[in-house]
């Protein structure tokens, strides 16, 4: 007897099994509620809160990763994170077995990350951008020059200058070439501050310096000026395949980390926006005594990502917010990792 009663609880085990597995295999649908951010969501569900830049590329009902909003849908299946509708939300709730294990204590959400820029990330001025003057020289010869201090400029009524114009204040450092064209895209400039012209004759004027923040020295270049101030970028989704390369670093040099600014050969040409956030990619190499047929072309690995804060026509600033590995100049960036 206690044989056949062990033989039928096998078989009903036997034809649970599947649906058993079903079960554990099911997708868990996390509907949103106020306060939730996608850095929040990864952090609790996929122990990863660096992976909302992946949820956010391959979602693009989701056009800036703060507007999720309460009574969406999200599903998490396999390690990864994916949006749907509510209905299905609702649906699965209404699927869930009437008696559930209790729940732990759901963790704070943390807030959305935000890029702030600073202002004085610098930019590449390229070749088609002419300066509307410079610094020519210090009152009483002086060469390092600060806030408060007079100088004089070769901007004149002539060009444009009027008394109590403000200009922006740039140094110029090398001329950027592409690291694999090898064309000059432009040179390295750095903000100094703000003068303000307080005489103007028809071919020079007299300014004083009325805000720096590095010091200023004859030679230095003058802009239309341009408000140099904190500020938040915004994410911004990317709407069509970019592929470009990193040209050079604010600091100069080759290796860079995140937190490091840099430039890219993306501009508005191409449809790069401030806000936009992109992959570093690095190439695998192949060790050709290893293999002996022909293996393609490995996907490339993901070494870091950035987010695009101030565009040109042909170029644009970076932040890096991710260094998984090392980053160069030269590096590829791509809005999509292959």
């Amino acid at each position: 007897m206690r044989l056949s009663v062990m033989v039928v609880l096998y078989l009903i085990g036997m034809l649970l099994a599947p649906c058993q597995l079903r079960a554990a295999e099911e997708p868990t649908v996390y509907v949103i509620k106020k306060g939730d951010t996608l850095w929040g969501l990864s952090a609790q569900f996929l122990n990863d809160p660096n992976y909302w830049p992946g949820l956010w590329s391959k979602n693009p009902q989701v056009t800036n990763p703060h507007l999720i909003y309460p009574g969406q849908a999200v599903r998490f299946r396999d390690g990864r994170l994916e949006v749907v509708s509510a209905d299905a939300g609702t649906q699965k709730a209404a699927a869930a077995p009437a008696v559930a294990p209790a729940a732990a204590p759901e963790p704070e959400v943390d807030e959305e990350k935000t890029f702030t820029v600073h202002g004085n990330e610098g930019r590449l001025m390229e070749q088609d951008v002419a300066p509307a003057g410079r610094v020519i020289a210090g009152q009483h010869g002086r060469l390092i020059l600060g806030s408060d201090d007079t100088i004089f400029t070769d901007i004149g009524s002539n060009h444009g200058g009027t008394d109590g114009a403000k200009y922006s204040l740039l140094r110029k450092s090398k001329i950027i070439k592409h690291p694999v064209t090898n064309d000059e895209l432009g040179y390295r400039v750095q903000p100094l501050g703000v003068i303000q012209l307080t005489q103007v004759t028809a071919l020079n004027s007299r300014a004083i310096i009325t805000s720096s923040h590095k010091e200023v020295e004859p030679g230095d270049l003058l802009v239309a000026y341009q408000p140099v101030k904190r500020r938040e970028i915004s994410l911004k989704m990317v709407d069509r395949p970019f592929k470009g390369y990193i040209v050079e670093s604010a600091s100069g040099n080759n290796s860079i980390a995140a937190g490091d600014v840099v430039y890219l050969d993306l501009g508005t040409v191409q449809g790069v926006e401030e806000g936009n956030l992109l992959y570093i990619i690095r190439q695998v190499n192949i060790e050709k005594m290893l293999v002996d047929r022909y293996v393609g072309q490995l996907p490339n690995e993901v070494v870091g990502a950035l987010v695009v804060v101030e565009t040109g026509k042909k170029t644009s600033t970076a932040i890096v917010v991710k260094s998984i590995d090392a980053i160069f100049k030269g590096n590829e960036v791509v809005s999509a990792p292959r």
